[in-house]
């Protein structure tokens, strides 16, 4: 997982283009989620369903609802930030950093 974070992290401090700055960003996100869900692992644990007793081991469900808010709230942001990249390359021309940041003449 820190593997996967750094890469993403990589991605976004390298890049000059925004869509692949978008790209690590979700790598990154990818990543943390992973470490969320692996974080509420329990050794034979099961799923908290109804009937089998209140002595077995269960995994946190907590941990699983948090990652599914993640990933709505990260589709939402991506889907905001490609729009956004969208109406810059309208607007400007381009979606590289350093022609966006030139000054106009």
């Amino acid at each position: 997982m820190v593997v996967l974070f750094a890469v993403g992290l990589y991605i976004v401090l390298t890049s000059q283009n925004l869509l692949k700055k978008i790209i690590g960003l979700n790598i990154m996100e990818t990543s943390v989620f992973g470490l969320i869900v692996t974080s509420g692992m329990v050794d034979g644990g099961s799923p908290p369903l109804l009937g089998r007793g209140l002595e077995a081991p269960y995994a946190s469900p907590v941990t699983h609802a948090l990652v599914l808010t993640g990933i709505v709230v990260a589709l939402s942001v991506t889907a905001l930030a490609l729009v956004l990249i969208v109406r810059v390359k309208r607007e400007c021309g381009s979606i590289e950093l350093d022609e966006l940041l030139e000054p106009e003449e």
